[in-house]
């Protein structure tokens, strides 16, 4: 978005997350405004989030910006991170020729469509085979990605299509944008985050009345271990997350 500074009109970027807390219903983490999207500005903005008392975080979901990446693992050290299969996907197209990602597509959409971890697993080795000789440079991509890309399946099944995309961020992003859009250009950086965070506000006590994200039987099949010799705690079967 554009906002007046300094005499000038200059690019700004709103960086804001959501989570699931501990009753499994989604809330607004936090809001920040910042020049530009990168790793400083996300390391600032996770810094804050956990100066705040973020805490326990098992997943974060997110594209695979460089900078963020590299901020969720400084601040949110043992957080597994999954790379949003819809982010992913349009940056695998970008690499694979155009008559043949219909194919390439359908067999990355199968992974998804498999009904327990083994299968997914299964699924992708078949796609890096059918790959592999045809696509290479497809392949590797491919192969570079999985660890990411597949997150998702060291979780319960149940929560998988919450947890394996950004999408339910992205709708968010997309009212945010609708609401901004009709200013134009913003006076100063608090207009900004007046008007956005008034949208953040109505969405949270949205979610914080309407049913949960993540059911309570869910909820209940976390059970945390101690590490020997660490003093850390393990999750046997994570559920929360953050994106």
């Amino acid at each position: 978005m554009k906002v007046r500074e300094g005499g000038r009109v200059i690019n700004a970027v709103c960086l804001v997350a959501t989570g699931v807390n501990g009753d499994g219903h989604r809330e607004v983490l936090g809001l920040q405004v910042a020049t530009s999207e990168t790793k400083s500005a996300w390391n600032t903005f996770l810094a804050d989030l956990v100066a705040r008392g973020l805490a326990g975080v098992r997943l974060v979901t997110s594209d695979a910006h460089a900078g963020l990446v590299e901020a969720i693992a400084a601040n949110l050290p043992g957080a597994v991170w999954q790379r949003c299969r819809t982010h992913y996907a349009a940056n695998l197209m970008a690499v694979t020729p155009k008559a043949l990602w219909p194919v390439v597509k359908s067999m990355l959409h199968s992974v998804y469509d498999q009904p327990d971890a083994a299968s997914v697993h299964a699924q992708f080795d078949r796609l890096l085979d059918y790959t592999s000789d045809k696509l290479p440079a497809v392949a590797d991509h491919l192969e570079a990605a999985r660890d990411d890309l597949l997150a998702f399946t060291t979780f319960p099944k149940d929560v998988w299509t919450q947890i394996w995309s950004n999408n339910p961020a992205e709708r968010l992003n997309k009212e945010i944008r609708r609401r901004t859009d009709a200013v134009g250009i913003f006076p100063n950086r608090d207009a900004i985050i007046r008007l956005v965070g008034a949208v953040l506000a109505e969405q949270t006590d949205e979610w914080a009345e309407g049913r949960r994200y993540l059911g309570l039987e869910i909820l209940a099949r976390c059970r945390l271990t101690p590490v020997p010799n660490t003093g850390i705690e393990e999750v046997t079967e994570p559920y929360a997350l953050t994106a």
